[in-house]
């Protein structure tokens, strides 16, 4: 059986955020502050502000959303509050924040399936990201590694991707479909001209088994999650998918590094309003973020649960969102996937 043609082309790079040490994001973050007026500093809600999650509590997202929480305190006197709204792929809880009232007292902790993904995969969503919200900050990212079983006879991902086209078939495993993991091994296919099938898995527990018991050639599992497996020698990890290597697998390059920047990929989460909420509103609460996103406990905890602080203002984090969401609707056209209604 030949090898399928390159679904995907190379992809630029959406825009990321710059780069720095703590102290001076911090001077930014508080520089920031400082410059906006008057008005807007006084845009801040004086009724507690709610972080709505699609996410179950206990979930690594759900565990980041509260570690903003708590560092958005100060800066928010009037309280911040978490509200969970699991289901139907985090579209219960998008829906909840585009009709909420435009002050400033919900907003979305959203990310990129909610954002920049389920544009293209649901030909049908009760949200539009574009018109429905305004961005506030992006707030964190995690990476993903590719990671095979120990068995696989290949120990750097250009072995990986020769030993896969010799295969008739290799099988790859998932989080569910329509996951920035199916899609990234959807371009890895592309990328390397091999045959694949994606095995799709509802539950973490049972993807992580599949891969373990070598059951699937292959996955791309988020660092902090496959990091223990890969110490303990139990997976081997061929390449990290983030801007720069990761302090759990610091030995594991970037497929940047590898000459496949395509496979640059990340599971990120922001901050959205309501569209119709006041520019001054935004201002303050984006300024809000970043300055909580500056301290090193809010960093040190978030690094702890497997994220890393990525702040960006609302307009970066806006150009990110429109920039990924090209980028992904070219992926899942090419793929010809559709998420099941």
């Amino acid at each position: 059986m030949p090898p399928p043609a390159p679904l995907l082309p190379a992809m630029p790079s959406a825009p990321r955020r710059p780069g720095g040490p703590p102290r001076r994001l911090a001077r930014r973050a508080l520089l920031a502050t400082a410059l906006l007026p008057v008005a807007a500093r006084a845009a801040v809600p004086d009724h507690p502000t709610r972080l709505v999650l699609g996410f179950p509590p206990g979930s690594g997202p759900d565990v980041v959303g509260r570690i903003l929480a708590d560092a958005l305190r100060e800066a928010l006197p009037a309280g911040v509050v978490v509200d969970n709204r699991p289901g139907a792929a985090g579209a219960l809880a998008a829906q909840e924040v585009a009709r909420a009232a435009p002050d400033g007292a919900a907003l979305l902790f959203g990310e990129v399936g909610q954002l920049a993904m389920a544009p293209s995969t649901y030909a049908r969503l009760p949200y539009d990201p574009a018109r429905d919200f305004a961005p506030v900050a992006e707030v964190a990212a995690a990476d993903f590694a590719f990671v095979v079983p120990p068995s696989t006879p290949a120990a750097t991902l250009a072995e990986y991707l020769a030993w896969a086209r010799e295969r008739q078939q290799v099988f790859l495993g998932t989080f569910g479909a329509g996951a920035p993991g199916h899609f990234g091994a959807a371009i890895l296919a592309a990328e390397a001209g091999f045959p694949v099938e994606a095995v799709h898995f509802r539950a973490t527990g049972d993807a992580m088994s599949a891969i373990l018991t070598g059951n699937v050639q292959g996955m791309f599992g988020t660092v902090a999650l496959v990091a223990p497996h890969v110490k303990a020698g139990r997976l081997k990890a061929l390449a990290v998918t983030g801007p720069a290597r990761s302090p759990l697998l610091p030995e594991v390059p970037t497929t940047t590094e590898l000459g496949q920047p395509a496979l640059a990929f990340e599971a990120w989460f922001g901050l959205v309003a309501p569209a119709a909420t006041p520019p001054a509103t935004l201002d303050t609460l984006s300024a809000a973020v970043l300055r909580a996103l500056a301290a090193p406990a809010a960093r040190g905890r978030m690094e702890e649960a497997g994220f890393r602080a990525a702040p960006q203002g609302r307009e970066a984090f806006g150009a990110m969102i429109r920039a990924e969401t090209a980028r992904w609707a070219e992926v899942v056209r090419r793929t010809g996937f559709r998420a099941i209604e």
